[in-house]
């Protein structure tokens, strides 16, 4: 079988751990019966492990139950950056391996939903768990809008960014960020009710800003470009602008001249939102 999944932006400031947005970068995970193991990888993440240890084997195999498979990974998603890799090969991987619920086994590996759900459904979704199983809900997006993409060259493995957050947060806190939530959901569903408050966050974004020192500088130059706000993408260290579609061209070279004036190596994408998420074909 094979499997399309695309990657995500999650969180968008205030949806910590609830908000996902797919967009238009992917990774391909082809699996077909073998002898014995065999992982072969191409573009983004090929440096990574080629036995049992590569994410796609393990969640394969986790599947199937075996390892005599070939498996074969090319991805357009750059690794710990941010962007849903791991989600997204996660989905792929239990996809093309014949899961008949993808999104359960990524979201088991993830540890939590949004991503996953967004590389599966596609488009802006709310996922949580409800009575132990995925929830995922299709939330409206103004096709509108467009998003310009930080990606620094430099990895923050999400691991290490959920360390620096707190174990509990203060009711004002808790408050704030539902009250940002509301006015970002309004903003993604039209983009004339976009305001750029709507991606402040009390939750996670400030805690992480030390192992990104640059990202304040990087996001009020977003706002200076004509973003209509802007955030950080997952756990980072991607940033995310949030603009209308026919300024994307001019936020783009703007932040081009943030990143070399920042001094931070990196690359700067325009997005599209992916509506179709998860695709699996027969080989």
């Amino acid at each position: 079988m094979r499997a399309r999944a695309p990657a995500s932006a999650a969180n968008l400031g205030p949806g910590f751990d609830v908000l996902a947005l797919a967009v238009d970068r992917y990774v391909e995970v082809d699996i077909e019966p073998a002898g014995r193991l065999v992982v072969r990888a191409e573009g983004e993440g090929a440096e990574l492990a080629d036995d049992a240890g590569h994410l796609a084997a393990r969640v394969a195999i986790s599947v199937v139950g075996h390892d005599r498979l070939s498996i074969t990974v090319r991805s357009e998603i750059p690794v710990a950056r941010g962007l849903g890799s791991s989600a997204a090969l996660s989905v792929a991987a239990a996809a093309a391996a014949g899961s008949k619920d993808p999104l359960s086994v990524a979201a088991r590996v993830e540890g939590h939903p949004e991503n996953a759900a967004a590389s599966v459904v596609g488009g802006l979704v709310a996922a949580t768990m409800v009575r132990g199983a995925v929830r995922a809900v299709r939330l409206p997006f103004d096709t509108g809008l467009g998003l310009v993409a930080v990606v620094p060259d430099r990895p923050l493995p999400t691991a290490r960014a959920r360390q620096v957050l707190p174990q509990q947060v203060a009711r004002a806190d808790a408050t704030f960020n539902l009250g940002r939530m509301a006015l970002l959901l309004a903003g993604l569903a039209d983009r004339a009710l976009l305001v750029k408050e709507a991606t402040e966050d009390r939750l996670h974004q400030d805690y992480r800003m030390p192992l990104f020192p640059e990202a304040p500088q990087l996001l009020a130059r977003f706002a200076g470009a004509g973003s209509l706000a802007a955030c950080w993408s997952g756990a980072g260290p991607t940033l995310l602008g949030l603009c209308d579609g026919g300024d994307t061209g001019r936020v783009c070279a703007e932040m081009e001249k943030g990143l070399a004036d920042a001094g931070v190596p990196g690359q700067v994408l325009v997005l599209r939102p992916d509506l179709e998420g998860l695709v699996v074909d027969a080989l």
